[in-house]
């Protein structure tokens, strides 16, 4: 079965509406790897509720909608999809519990041709049910690497942010734990290419892989420390490409280049330097 451009593009996802607590808070962050140090405030605030602060990147895992990329009606061999694109526009902190409602929308849908999978674009705003405030608007690209050649359009795409070429301004280094995506699926993204050799095999794989929302959250974390002193309130977006995937237990370099409000980044793996896991790296801060 080929992928069902028509069916797709129409969807009409339906509303989620997710309660998540100071508890779920606290777990994304532990699944991005803070509390490493228990003696280091800044990641305290993000795991410890006496004065709770939530990760701006959080807001990826919220009002999640049913994996479409697994659902027989649209055609797509959902063992071959990758996250392709994120970015996370942010209209306010997140509180640290909250009952949000959001919707996913289709945006586009690109063939990159046969051999070369296809592009899916989608959208979804975030709201505090109560008030109807939009907390954060997330719009991603999914790769469905075994789908192209099925038709559909041949673009637009955007085009990616230019990283500098010379040297960093700054570099911050990660190391994950080796159980860092059993941690991270638990905040709501069960896909079983983290989680099942068997699955990570099939999908050309040597072992699962680590989330390339987490890697993402790794990058926001290392903004967040070394460019807005650790406050959430002054991130205000991120996105990055994600080129290549990360094994569980390997060290994550972000480097950083600052323009002013402007930050660019990329991530790199210390273990394999010739490795770049995100690139084309934006964010804005305050």
């Amino acid at each position: 079965m080929t992928l069902q451009y028509e069916k797709l593009m129409h969807y009409e996802f339906p509303a989620v509406e997710h309660h998540y607590t100071q508890r779920d808070s606290m777990l994304y962050a532990l699944g991005i790897g803070l509390g490493a140090d228990p003696m280091d405030w800044e990641q305290l605030d993000f795991v410890y509720e006496k004065a709770l602060k939530v990760l701006p990147t959080q807001a990826v895992v919220l009002c999640r909608p049913p994996n479409f990329s697994r659902d027989p009606r649209f055609g797509i061999n959902g063992t071959m999809v990758v996250h392709g694109e994120q970015k996370v526009i942010l209209h306010r902190p997140l509180p640290g519990e909250a009952v949000v409602t959001g919707q996913t929308r289709i945006l586009s849908i690109v063939d990159k041709g046969q051999g070369k999978g296809a592009l899916i674009f989608s959208a979804r705003d975030v709201l505090v049910k109560e008030t109807g405030e939009k907390v954060a608007t997330l719009e991603a690209t999914s790769f469905a690497r075994g789908d192209g050649g099925f038709g559909g359009p041949s673009g637009p795409t955007p085009e990616p942010h230019a990283v500098p070429t010379g040297k960093p301004d700054l570099t911050f280094d990660w190391k994950t734990l080796p159980q860092a995506a059993l941690i991270y699926r638990l905040s709501g993204d069960y896909n079983p290419l983290h989680s099942d050799p068997d699955t990570g095999k099939k999908a050309g794989f040597p072992r699962p892989i680590l989330h390339g929302a987490c890697t993402f959250g790794i990058a926001g974390w290392a903004l967040l420390k070394t460019c807005c002193g650790g406050d959430p309130g002054r991130l205000r977006s991120i996105q990055a490409r994600f080129t290549k995937p990360v094994f569980p237990g390997e060290t994550i370099r972000t480097e950083i280049w600052k323009q002013g409000k402007v930050l660019s980044f990329r991530a790199r793996l210390v273990e394999r330097p010739d490795v770049v896991a995100l690139d084309n790296g934006r964010a804005e801060i305050a």
